[in-house]
């Protein structure tokens, strides 16, 4: 577990105290920068003393030399200081930059004993896999590991492989005596699309859900996390695009049967057309990977991560405009007769599936007129 190796590598430096006087934390992980933070503060910062020894900047608002000045000044209020130094891009910009990192290195080489400084560069994402880093990335690590990283003690701060988090994930439950089926912990990696810091955060809602029951199942994640019913509802319109009407029954099976069931049939009438609708643009701007994706759909109405390329392989098995915007026609029919006080919820979504997973006809013009009240 190499992220967490890094961590925990990290964490003993503060517990021995054999601190660098400067660090840089790379990377845009905000489940370690948190945890990087916190022992930080626990170890060196006691809480009464925070308002007088714990400072953040953002280069982009304040004078490096200005900081620097700062961390050298010792306070007279706490027996140690840390500066928390955000916007370090800001010291790779245009034009001549050797001054600013000369500034740097001077202080590193004659430090203020009683102070830590972290600049934290987060415009830069590592992934878990190095070799998928992007090359503008790739470019700016470097250039720091050049730079700051003759003087400074580079921290990665990395994105985790979906193995290393969900054996984290067991590790952490067991330390709070909960068990955790092995399946309930690949689908919370999944449904959250590998980031540890909204992994960790719907963890501590989990447990905190089952209470006494110590024990978190598949069916607990499916019906407490967000993600995982937006998954299961993707996995429907995959079913429903392949045309395959037996697997889409059963998926819409398995969603009525958790969580809140026939309830939240309006919720799901909302998502399949949200997500026929995204489709729609998706076939209509001829998108064929991720990149073009984010650029395709606007803040707001983007896709999780986890189902970006799903949601492509799903469009693109529709032909035509038409075939869509008749998906769409369909999911208003049925939130039409859902609003109207059904017999049973279920039949009209169930007819809903069934229609749509039905070959399109010519459609009687002026359906409308006829489904809507005059």
């Amino acid at each position: 577990m190499r992220a967490f190796a890094q961590a925990e590598r990290f964490v003993s430096e503060l517990e021995s105290r054999k601190l660098r006087s400067a660090y840089v934390f790379v990377g845009d992980e905000a489940f370690f920068r948190k945890r990087f933070r916190d022992a930080i503060l626990e170890h060196l910062v006691p809480a009464d003393l925070r308002d007088f020894g714990l400072f953040e900047y953002d280069l982009a608002e304040t004078d490096l030399a200005e900081v620097l000045d700062r961390a050298r000044t010792p306070s007279l209020m706490a027996p140690f200081q840390v500066f928390f130094v955000r916007g370090v891009k800001n010291l790779f910009g245009r034009g001549s930059n050797q001054e600013k990192l000369a500034a740097v290195e001077n202080y590193c080489r004659n430090p203020n004993p009683d102070a830590l400084v972290v600049f934290v560069a987060d415009h830069i994402s590592i992934p878990a896999d190095v070799r998928r880093m992007e090359m503008q990335d790739k470019e700016r690590y470097q250039r720091i590991r050049e730079t700051m990283g003759r003087y400074c003690g580079i921290v990665e701060l990395a994105r985790v492989e979906e193995g290393e988090a969900v054996r984290w994930i067991g590790d952490y439950c067991a330390s709070r005596s909960v068990k955790i089926d092995p399946d309930g912990a690949r689908e919370l990696v999944d449904s959250l699309a590998g980031d540890m810091m909204m992994i960790s955060n719907e963890l501590e809602k989990l447990i905190l859900y089952v209470g006494e029951k110590k024990r978190l199942t598949l069916g607990d994640i499916e019906t407490m996390v967000l993600a995982a019913k937006q998954r299961s509802l993707y996995e429907l319109t995959d079913a429903i695009s392949s045309k395959d009407r037996v697997r889409a029954l059963e998926v819409l099976d398995a969603i009525l049967t958790s969580g809140d069931g026939e309830e939240a049939a309006i919720g799901h009438l909302y998502m399949l057309a949200k997500t026929f609708r995204q489709m729609l643009v998706i076939l209509e701007r001829n998108v064929r990977d991720q990149r073009m994706l984010w650029a395709a759909l606007w803040q707001g109405f983007r896709v999780p991560p986890f189902a970006a390329d799903d949601i492509i392989k799903q469009a693109r098995r529709y032909k035509s405009r038409r075939d869509l915007t008749r998906a769409i026609r369909l999911v208003a029919r049925a939130d039409l007769s859902l609003r109207s006080n059904p017999v049973s919820k279920r039949l009209v979504l169930e007819k809903l599936v069934m229609d749509l997973t039905t070959e399109a006809k010519v459609e009687t013009a002026g359906w409308m007129q006829e489904q809507l009240p005059v």
